[in-house]
């Protein structure tokens, strides 16, 4: 098992899981929510990482809940079980059906067990006559596939898309799914020690999306590629000398449910926060990914959930503020999840 130079690997597996679960539990009460005040932000986050400051727990929603049942089937089974991840997913939704799942999901979920789970795949396949769901569903949980093919990377793009088809069956859906793993993968093989190169990382990220993004079903799309057109803009925005605005970000990139308006967008959060941001005065590049997020307003949990499982697996887990996951819950669960991950993975 390679080890990064500075920083142990299974820091990173720790930093990846506990960033996807706090971007999840920070940004959910701001969801749905636009123009959001860099201050009111600031003001909430120095709150939360003050010593004295006592609150109610902040509870994770569907991001995590579902991140939470791949990780338990991943190490229980020690390999990808599509079966095993359905029905957890399921039970996880009937025995805690108020984390904010979205309609379609549960449309999915009551077929499921309506069907004794006879196909895994069959129900998602139904969604939108037929079309399947573009959302980002799959994106927000992928990241313990991430970490559990962090040796075998074409293992990882096979069983990516097919945990992201057990509910979003839309090339779209899945896309955006691989391409959210994808960027999990590529930092957690960089070394935070040393200056990441932004406009290298997104360039990978394009190569590697042009072997994955193929008009191979025929649909006469107008744009057969559209993360990689993504992609593209956002390194435009990226290679900006100005700072660009929160509303040009919203415009180019997006901020809604749909993956391909809000993967790229979290991949930008990330990158963007290796350097200052204007109105968001912290240090930590964690913080400041995960904040940075939130403040764009739209699918606010979703979109710092991914942020910050990318930015926990580039810069390890001994970043992340141990005051900010006082404030969450289920920290020490996801912290013991990436420690199995890593020994699964450190095993093969």
């Amino acid at each position: 098992m390679a080890v990064i130079d500075s920083i142990s690997l299974a820091s990173k597996f720790r930093g990846c899981l506990v960033g996807c679960l706090l971007g999840d539990c920070l940004g959910a009460p701001y969801e749905g929510d636009y123009g959001i005040s860099k201050s009111v932000l600031q003001k909430y986050f120095e709150k939360l990482e003050g010593p004295y400051f006592k609150s109610p727990v902040k509870q994770y929603t569907d991001d995590a809940a579902m991140t939470k049942c791949l990780a338990e089937s991943l190490i229980a089974q020690e390999k990808f079980d599509a079966l095993d991840i359905a029905k957890r997913f399921v039970k996880e939704y009937f025995n805690n059906p108020r984390h904010g799942y979205g309609q379609q999901v549960v449309d999915i979920f009551h077929k499921l067990r309506a069907q004794k789970f006879e196909d895994p795949f069959g129900p998602a396949k139904e969604q939108f006559d037929g079309s399947g769901s573009y959302g980002n569903g799959g994106a927000m949980r992928v990241s313990p596939l991430a970490l559990f093919c962090y040796s075998n990377y074409e293992e990882l793009v096979n069983l990516v898309r097919r945990s992201a088809e057990l509910t979003h069956t839309h090339k779209q859906g899945y896309d955006g799914t691989i391409l959210q793993a994808i960027a999990v993968h590529q930092s957690l093989h960089l070394d935070p020690k040393e200056t990441l190169d932004v406009h290298n990382f997104s360039t990978q990220l394009i190569q590697k999306m042009s072997q994955i993004e193929k008009d191979c079903e025929g649909l006469g799309l107008d744009d057969p590629y559209p993360y990689q057109t993504q992609l593209k803009k956002m390194q435009v925005l990226l290679d900006k000398k100005e700072d660009t605005h929160d509303a040009e970000v919203e415009k180019t990139l997006g901020t809604s449910v749909a993956a391909l308006y809000s993967v790229p967008t979290a991949i930008f959060c990330f990158l963007r926060a290796c350097t200052p941001i204007p109105e968001i005065d912290t240090d930590n590049p964690f913080r400041r990914t995960v904040q940075y997020a939130i403040s764009l307003g739209g699918d606010t949990d979703t979109i710092a959930s991914m942020a910050g499982a990318i930015a926990g697996a580039y810069y390890g887990y001994g970043i992340v503020s141990e005051n900010l996951q006082k404030h969450c819950e289920a920290t020490e669960q996801f912290i013991e999840y990436a420690d199995k991950l890593y020994k699964i993975t450190a095993s093969k």
